[in-house]
């Protein structure tokens, strides 16, 4: 078969893919993997240009080396999509090594077999660093399209096995010629070119599944303040009940209400109330936990959402939210005003709150409570089962149990008037 054949089919398959990743690499300029890729590439098309403008030992030599970076760039774009650190080490050492048995088989102790076991592992070595990070079902970054170039890694691993052990059983007669190849070498070097262009595919469906759960992620956060909006909250909520049902574990909402926001708008400017919300939402997360779920409902309304914790444990961080918001606004000669806020607290039970609309209503109720007992404050929602129907109070369509108690629990400093 002639070698030319294949170079040609070679070189369109890795420029077009390399195109295409330029390409990916343009539109989405944060997605820094694709730039590797979009090299590794391209790196891998000047393999057989080079061995078709050069058709000559050096050419040959040099378009080896450079199909063997190209595996080393993808296997530092693999890392990266990952977030793990990279090191140009391991590529340097690799291609070196390459570029050393290569000479030494050919300048020192020519032999055609042991230079395509040369080649087979300085391809193979990228792609299996990279199988730990691909097949990895625990990571965050793992998806369908992690698992096909994974799967595709160990069948182009199979394959420079298979055509170094060939070599050097000389399973295809006589030594290649520069102008032509045996038949097993030629199929083994389609079908390494086949399975790499495959495996790119998969790099591609990665790339695919990643920016589609970039975007999904993005539709769950508040613009303004960069904390979740109404719809995470939701997806939080519905979420949270269904792991108490079945493990029974508690978990608490509290619903956030900036006293006088309104004050702020009309005094200082929407700006200064856009400032405000954002200050607020530093504040709130500075005190949150890792797995606390912090949301803006709307205009100055804010819910958090807290796992594993009982109403007591709440109504802690809920004093620790209150006493880190306090900032002063006012310029131009006009009073300065402090921020604050109402929280109303309450925690799923399975028979009094078990759905998420319950249970946002009765943070609802105590948060009302705490803007009607003076502002700046905490109240936490402790409900009893109700004794009998007419005591139960309906707030915006949800039915809830009297309260057995709504504990209040002042502010830092609940006589300073807020806004």
């Amino acid at each position: 078969m002639s070698t030319t054949t294949i170079f040609w089919f070679t070189l369109a398959n890795f420029l077009s893919s390399g195109l295409v990743w330029a390409y990916v690499g343009r539109c989405y300029p944060n997605f820094v993997p694709a730039r590797y890729w979009s090299a590794a590439a391209l790196s891998a098309a000047c393999g057989p240009a080079l061995g078709l403008l050069f058709p000559n030992p050096a050419g040959l030599l040099l378009a080896a080396q450079m199909t063997v970076l190209g595996f080393c760039l993808s296997e530092v774009g693999i890392r990266r999509f990952y977030d793990r650190p990279t090191s140009w080490i391991t590529s340097a050492v690799v291609v070196a090594s390459c570029l050393a048995g290569f000479l030494f088989f050919r300048l020192v102790l020519d032999n055609y077999a042991m230079r395509v076991v040369v080649y087979s592992l300085g391809q193979g070595i990228p792609v299996a660093l990279t199988l730990p990070l691909l097949l990895s079902r625990d990571h965050p970054r793992s998806n369908h399209g992690a698992r096909m170039a994974g799967y595709f890694s160990i069948l182009l691993l199979g394959a420079f096995a298979l055509r170094a052990i060939a070599a050097l059983l000389h399973l295809g007669g006589s030594e290649p010629t520069i102008v032509t190849l045996d038949a097993v070498q030629a199929g083994f070097m389609l079908a390494v070119a086949f399975l790499a262009m495959t495996w790119n595919y998969g790099l591609l469906m990665m790339a695919i599944d990643r920016l589609r759960g970039d975007a999904a992620e993005l539709a769950l956060i508040d613009d303004l303040t960069g904390a979740g909006n109404r719809r995470r909250l939701v997806q939080r909520l519905d979420e949270e009940c269904a792991l108490a049902r079945r493990t029974a574990r508690p978990f608490t909402l509290l619903a956030i209400d900036l006293d006088g926001f309104k004050a702020v708008n009309d005094g200082f400017g929407h700006s200064a109330g856009d400032d405000c919300l954002r200050q607020f939402t530093r504040a709130a997360q500075g005190q949150l936990r890792p797995g606390d779920t912090l949301a803006r409902c709307g205009g100055d309304e804010f819910c958090i959402v807290l796992p594993d914790t009982d109403l007591h444990q709440a109504g802690t961080i809920a004093r620790r939210v209150l006493a880190a918001c306090p900032r002063q606004f006012g310029s131009g000669g006009r009073k300065a005003r402090t921020l604050s806020a109402s929280i109303g607290v309450a925690q799923w039970s399975a028979d009094l709150t078990a759905s998420p609309e319950r249970l946002m209503a009765a943070a609802d109720h105590a948060l009302y409570r705490a803007k009607h007992e003076g502002k700046n404050r905490v109240v936490l929602y402790e409900p009893a089962p109700p004794l009998a129907p007419d005591l139960d109070d309906d707030i915006e369509g949800v039915s809830l149990p009297a309260p057995h108690a709504l504990v209040e629990m002042t502010g830092p400093d609940h006589h300073h008037s807020g806004f």
